[in-house]
């Protein structure tokens, strides 16, 4: 099979909406029609700091998907990558979708010149955690939100 990774087009949004509607059933929650509107329209906006979208296809079948924020950072003096979403199709995982979308993030990150790139995951996702294993370094940061 041949695996691609490029960004986002217009094109996409039906393929995009099932994929980011999988992600989101995945972690248990579901959002407004409203955020679905606006986080399109955030990602075709052509600002890094609105995000950027990746999709991954295999043989042009569009399998997973990847969003990316460009942030400042007070501690450095150039700005960091933040991979907000990860998501392969369920019937796509083990055959290198998450590691080529993740690589994929690294080079555009890579490009916007903010090369750090981060991300969480829930504690439970094993399977996500051993590619995460091998394409990252865990921190010792917990993450807390306002209650």
């Amino acid at each position: 099979m041949s695996l691609q990774v490029r960004p986002l087009r217009e094109t996409d949004h039906a393929e995009w909406r099932r994929l980011w509607t999988g992600y989101l059933a995945f972690y248990d929650t579901t959002v407004p029609e409203e955020v679905y509107t606006s986080t399109w329209a955030r990602l075709m906006g052509g600002d890094p700091v609105d995000g950027r979208g990746l999709i991954a296809e295999e043989d042009g079948r569009p399998v997973g998907l990847a969003h990316l924020y460009r942030q400042r950072h007070g501690w450095k003096t150039r700005d960091v990558v933040y991979l907000q979403d990860l998501f392969a199709d369920p019937d796509a995982r083990g055959r290198g979708v998450g590691r080529a979308l993740i690589e994929a993030v690294y080079e555009a990150a890579d490009a916007m010149g903010a090369p750090e790139v981060y991300w969480t995951t829930a504690h439970d996702n094993a399977p996500a955690r051993r590619l995460y294993d091998r394409v990252g370094a865990l921190t010792p940061f917990v993450k807390y939100q306002r209650a």
